[in-house]
C-alpha cells in the first residue's frame, strides 16, 4: 500500500575488517555506489544509516552485505498483507525486466509500482507479495500458507522459470470480478492462476498439499529454531467460574489515576498508557533511575508519592534488567519490597480499595512478590506458583487464543466467562508452574482468570495454542478478591487498525473495566 515516490531509506552495512587490502575496501565502496545508482534512478533519498564494518572474528568474516530499510507513511486503509484472502481470486504477476548486467529496467519498475499502488488504493487488490530468491514458487507458497488457501497455476503459465529469482516482480490477488484489461491499462500483467478451496498447490499435473509444503519449508531450521515440543496427551480441565466479585470502592472517582513505573528494560509503557487513557483514566508515568544510589533513593520517594495519590498501580511488560538470570522481574520485585513502597502498596490495597495490574514482565514481578495469588507482598518459597522458562527453550512471539475462565475480578467486569479473545504474547519466561493442589485451590477460588485454548475453545497443552507450556493452560491469575490481576498476554496492544488481518475479538476491555470500577 505504500508509494515508492514517498519512501525514505536507511542503510546498514556488514563487511569484513578492511585492513590494508584494496579488494576489501572495494566491497563496501561498490555496494554504496550501487545503492546510490538505484536511489537516483528511483528518486529515493536515504535519511540514515549504521556502520557495522567490524564483521571479522579471527579467521571468520561475515558475508559482505548492504541492507536497505524502506519506510513510508500511508493511510492505514490502503495497507494490505500478503496472505491469500479468498477462494477463486485471480492471481496476477506484474513482472520486472532485466537489462544489461542484471540491472532492472527502472522506468518499467516505476510504472509497475505506480499501477500497483493505484489498484491497492482503489481496493482492487486484496493481497500482494514481492517475488524474491525462490521465485514465483516461493511467493505463492507463502501466500497460500497464511490462511491455508490453495492455489492452482493456469495451464497456460510457463512453469519452467517458477523457481527463478525475479526481484522487482510482484504477485497480486485480485477480486474475481475485476476487469483486468481495464484495471491495468498499458501496464503488462499475466494471470498465473486462481486461488482454490482445496488445500494444495497444483502445477501442470502435480498436486502438492499445503501441509506437506509447509512442513518441508519449516524442516531445515526446526533444530535451530524449534516450533514443537513433546506432546502431552493429558487433558486439561476447562475452568468456568461465572460469579462476579461483590467488592466495590467506598469512594467513587470519575477519572481514576493510574500510576506506572518504567524500570530499566520496560518497553510496553506507551501502549499501556494509551489503553488507560482511551478508557478514561489519567496516567502518571515515572522513569525509575538507578545510575546512582541518590537516583534510586529519589525514584523510590517518587514511587511512594505516586502510589499514594493513585487508585490503580500498573506494572507494564518488557525485559526488566535484560531479564535477569534465574528469573525476570526480580529488579522490579526488589524495588516493591522496599519498606516504604511496600507500605504504600498495602495501604492502596487494604485501605483504599485500589487495583493492581501486571502484564508479562509485570506479571512476573507480581508473582515474585506474592501479590498474586496471595493478595499481599509476602515471602515466597518453592511451593508457591511461579513463572519459568518456556518449554520450547526460547522466546515466543505470536497470537494466542485465551478464554475468560473467571469473572471474579473487576478487571473482567465487562466480559463473560467463556468469552474468547486473540491476544499477542512475547516472552521467554511465561510458563506458569504450580502443584496440582495449588492449581485446584486457585480454580476453586475463581483465581484462574484465563486459559490458553484451541480452536474449539478447550484448554490445551498443544504448543500451537499454549506456546509456553503453562500447566492447565493458565495464562492469568488473580488475588483472592480479584483486584490484582497478573497475565502474560499483552492486552494493551489493541487499536482500531491493529491486527485487522487476523479474525477474532482482541479487546478484553480490561482497561475500561479497571477505570469503570471507580466510577
Amino acid at each position: 500500500g505504500g508509494d515508492y515516490k514517498k519512501i525514505r531509506l536507511t542503510f546498514q552495512e556488514y563487511f569484513e575488517r578492511v585492513n590494508l587490502e584494496p579488494l576489501r575496501w572495494g566491497k563496501p565502496f561498490s555496494a554504496l555506489i550501487g545503492a546510490l545508482y538505484a536511489q537516483k534512478s528511483f528518486g529515493t533519498p536515504a535519511i540514515g544509516g549504521k556502520d557495522s564494518m567490524s564483521g571479522t572474528f579471527k579467521d571468520m568474516n561475515v558475508p559482505p552485505t548492504l541492507v536497505a530499510f524502506a519506510v513510508d507513511t500511508v493511510n492505514v486503509n490502503n495497507v494490505i498483507s500478503s496472505e491469500f484472502k479468498k477462494v477463486n481470486s485471480n492471481v496476477i504477476l506484474v513482472k520486472a525486466k532485466r537489462i544489461e548486467n542484471e540491472l532492472p529496467d527502472f522506468d518499467l519498475l516505476k510504472r509497475n509500482f505506480d499501477k500497483v499502488t493505484e489498484l491497492i488504493a482503489k481496493g482492487k487488490v486484496i493481497s500482494a507479495s514481492t517475488v524474491k530468491t525462490g521465485g514465483v514458487a516461493e511467493a505463492v507458497s507463502k501466500m497460500a500458507f497464511g490462511n491455508m488457501i490453495g492455489f492452482a497455476f493456469d495451464s497456460s503459465y510457463e512453469s519452467n522459470n517458477v523457481f527463478e529469482a525475479d526481484y522487482g516482480s510482484i504477485i497480486l490477488e485480485a477480486h474475481e470480478s475485476l476487469d483486468l484489461k481495464e484495471a491495468f491499462g498499458e501496464v503488462s500483467f499475466e494471470v498465473i492462476g486462481k486461488t482454490q478451496s482445496k488445500e494444495s498447490i497444483n502445477i501442470n499435473s502435480v498436486e502438492i498439499s499445503l501441509d506437506e509444503a509447509l512442513n518441508v519449508w519449516k524442516k531445515p531450521l526446526e533444530k535451530i529454531f524449534p516450533t514443537k515440543t513433546e506432546k502431552i496427551e493429558k487433558g486439561i480441565e476447562n475452568v468456568i467460574y461465572d460469579k462476579r466479585g461483590l467488592k466495590t470502592p467506598v469512594i467513587k472517582i470519575a477519572k481514576p489515576k493510574i500510576f506506572m513505573t518504567v524500570f530499566p528494560g520496560t518497553n510496553c509503557e506507551y501502549d499501556s498508557k494509551k489503553s488507560f487513557e482511551r478508557a478514561g483514566g489519567s496516567v502518571e508515568t515515572l522513569v525509575f533511575r538507578n545510575l546512582s544510589s541518590k537516583d534510586i533513593e529519589e525514584s523510590v520517594e517518587a514511587m511512594v508519592k505516586g502510589i499514594k495519590s493513585s487508585q490503580i498501580v500498573m506494572l507494564p511488560g518488557g525485559f526488566s534488567a535484560g531479564d535477569e538470570p534465574d528469573g525476570s522481574g526480580k529488579f522490579i520485585a526488589a524495588v516493591f519490597r522496599n519498606e516504604r513502597v511496600k507500605e504504600a502498596v498495602n495501604d492502596l490495597l487494604k485501605n483504599r480499595d485500589g487495583l493492581m495490574l501486571g502484564i508479562c514482565n509485570g506479571f512476573q514481578a507480581l508473582i515474585k512478590l506474592g501479590l498474586v495469588p496471595f493478595g499481599e507482598i509476602r515471602d515466597i518459597d518453592e511451593n508457591c506458583p511461579t513463572l519459568t522458562y518456556n518449554k520450547i527453550g526460547r522466546h515466543v512471539s505470536c497470537m494466542v487464543r485465551t478464554k475468560i475462565t473467571s469473572t471474579l475480578s473487576p478487571w473482567f467486569s465487562s466480559v463473560n466467562a467463556g468469552d474468547i479473545h486473540l491476544i499477542p504474547v512475547s516472552h521467554g519466561e511465561g510458563r506458569f508452574v504450580a502443584s496440582e493442589s495449588v492449581v485446584h485451590e486457585l480454580i476453586k477460588n475463581g483465581q484462574v482468570a484465563t486459559q490458553y485454548v484451541d480452536m474449539d475453545g478447550n484448554a490445551s497443552y498443544d504448543i500451537r495454542f499454549n506456546p509456553n507450556g503453562s500447566v492447565y493452560g493458565i495464562e492469568g491469575i488473580t488475588s483472592p478478591d480479584g483486584r490484582i490481576l497478573g497475565k502474560m498476554g499483552h492486552s494493551e496492544r489493541t487499536a482500531s487498525d491493529l491486527l485487522i488481518n487476523i479474525p477474532g475479538e482482541k479487546d478484553q476491555k480490561i482497561f475500561e473495566s479497571g477505570v469503570k470500577y471507580f466510577k
